[in-house]
C-alpha cells in the first residue's frame, strides 16, 4: 500500500537481501540476451507492433537500474519490443480518483488489496486471461484467492508486507515502545511524530489502538477513530507519504508509522533508525498488478504482468525495493538473514495479529472520507473552534475597516 522510495544507496537492503549474482546459476548469469526467462512463453509476438504500454505504479516501486540493480523496464522493452511509458502516483486514493475521472489511459496499475476490491466491484478492472499469464502459478497460495479478489480474476500479487513504526533510537526511549501504537499519541514526543497522509492507514492505526479491527464495522467506529486521531494532532509534526524518507532520514522526526520495506530503505540512509511491530497487531497488505477497464493493449499488459513474475525479475524487484515477494522461488534466493527476518518474512505468531484491509460499504467509505476531512481541518490547540472565531474576527475587522474608510470618504465631502 503504498510505497514511494527515494533513489538513494540501499546499502542495508543489499546487505539483507544478498547479491543477485551470488544467487543465480552460472547458466542464468551467462544468458546472452539479457534477463533469463522461463522457456515456452513467446515474448516476441508483439515485437514489431509498435505498442506502448502505459504503466502506472507507486514511485520507484520497481528495480530501475540504479545501485547496480536490474533495469526491469529496459529489460522488458529489449525482450519484447514494447515501449513502456512509466508514471507514478502516491496513494491508492489518488490512483482511484484519476481513473474514476477518466484522467488517464493506463494498461497496468498496481493498487493495494482494498482498492482492488473496490475497483473490481465498480467495474473498473479487466478480467485477466490466465493463458497469457502462466507465471501467475508462481505466486504463493497465501497471496491468491483473497477476499478482495476471491477468484483471482483481476489481480496477480506483486509484493506484500506489514505496517510498522519506524523510530530514531537517539530520540526515542525504547522502553516507550511497550505502548504499541499509543506511542504515536505520547505527549513526550510532541512535534516529533509523523502520521500517514491517507485515511485508510490512519484510521486502521486508530482502530487498532481502540481495540477494534482495521476494517471499521460501523459509522460509530469511524467516529471513535476520528476522535482518537483528533487527540493525536497536538503531537503530530506533519502528515506524510513520500516526505517520510527525508524527514526520518534527516533526523527531523522521531517516530513514523510506515511500511516495513520502506523502513529498511530509511534505515539504510540513517543508521540511527529502527522499526518494530506494535503488540496490538498491524495491517498485512498485498499490492497486486491489474489491468484497468478499457486498456487498449490488454494482451501486451498481460505479457508485462507475466514478465514481472519471472524469477529473476521478481528477485530483482524484491532486492531493490526491499518488500517481501509473493513469488515462491524468490525467498530461497535471498540470504538466510533476510529469509528469517521477522519484519520482512514474519512467522505465524506475528501473522496471527495481522489483518488485511477489506472493501468497505459505500456508507462507511463516505463516513470515513468526511471524518478524515474533519480530522485534517481540526485545530488541536483550539479544540476545533479557533478557526471559526478567527474568521468571524477577520470579517468583523474587515467591516470596521470598511466603515472607517466610508467615514473618511464622507468627511472628505464636507
Amino acid at each position: 500500500m503504498k510505497h514511494i522510495l527515494k533513489a538513494k544507496k540501499r546499502f542495508l537492503c543489499l546487505l539483507l537481501a544478498g547479491a543477485l549474482a551470488a544467487c543465480l546459476s552460472p547458466a542464468a548469469l551467462a544468458a546472452p540476451d539479457g534477463v533469463e526467462v522461463a522457456p515456452g512463453y513467446d515474448y516476441t509476438r508483439f515485437k514489431d507492433a509498435g505498442i506502448t504500454l502505459n504503466v502506472y505504479n507507486w514511485g520507484e516501486y520497481i528495480s530501475n537500474g540504479t545501485d547496480g540493480s536490474m533495469d526491469v523496464v529496459k529489460e522488458f522493452e529489449n525482450l519484447t519490443g514494447i515501449r513502456v511509458n512509466y508514471t507514478t502516483y502516491d496513494t491508492n486514493e489518488s490512483l482511484y480518483a484519476k481513473l474514476k475521472s477518466g484522467g488517464g489511459n493506463y494498461d497496468v496499475i498496481i493498487p493495494s488489496d482494498y482498492m482492488i476490491g473496490k475497483m473490481a466491484a465498480e467495474g473498473m478492472l479487466e478480467e485477466l486471461d490466465p493463458a497469457n499469464i502462466p507465471n501467475a502459478a508462481l505466486i504463493g497460495d497465501a497471496y491468491r484467492s483473497k477476499p478482495f479478489d476471491p477468484q483471482n480474476k483481476y489481480s496477480v500479487a506483486y509484493t506484500w508486507g506489514l505496517v510498522c513504526i519506524v523510530y530514531n533510537r537517539t530520540m526515542v526511549d525504547e522502553g516507550d515502545l511497550e505502548q504499541g501504537w499509543g506511542i504515536l499519541w505520547d505527549e513526550k514526543y510532541a512535534g516529533q511524530v509523523l502520521m500517514f497522509n491517507n485515511s485508510r492507514d490512519a484510521f486502521a492505526i486508530a482502530g487498532k489502538l481502540l481495540g477494534n479491527s482495521i476494517n471499521p464495522g460501523s459509522v460509530q467506529e469511524i467516529e471513535q477513530a476520528a476522535e482518537k486521531l483528533k487527540e493525536q494532532k497536538s503531537v503530530v509534526q506533519s502528515y506524510v507519504m513520500d516526505e517520510v524518507f527525508d524527514k526520518m532520514g534527516g533526523g527531523e522526526a522521531a517516530l513514523a508509522p510506515y511500511y516495513v520495506g520502506d523502513g529498511v530503505t530509511m534505515m539504510a540512509d540513517n543508521p540511527d533508525l529502527a522499526m518494530f511491530i506494535p503488540a496490538e497487531g498491524t495491517n498485512i497488505y498485498i499490492d497486486a498488478m491489474c489491468i484497468p477497464k478499457g486498456s487498449r493493449n490488454k494482451e501486451a499488459a498481460e505479457m508485462f504482468i507475466n514478465f514481472m513474475c519471472e524469477t529473476q525479475v521478481a528477485l530483482a524487484n524484491a532486492e531493490y525495493i526491499c518488500y517481501s515477494s509473493p513469488q515462491v522461488e524468490v525467498p530461497a534466493l535471498l540470504d538466510e538473514e533476510t529469509r528469517e527476518n521477522e519484519m520482512m518474512y514474519p512467522g505465524a505468531d506475528t501473522l496471527s495479529r495481522c489483518e488485511t484491509m477489506e472493501v468497505l460499504p459505500d456508507e462507511l467509505n463516505s463516513a470515513m472520507d468526511k471524518a478524515w476531512s474533519d480530522v485534517r481541518s481540526y485545530d488541536a490547540a483550539g479544540n476545533g473552534w479557533v478557526m471559526p472565531l478567527m474568521l468571524v474576527a477577520m470579517l468583523a475587522l474587515s467591516g470596521v475597516g470598511y466603515w472607517r474608510k466610508a467615514v473618511r470618504r464622507r468627511r472628505s465631502q464636507f
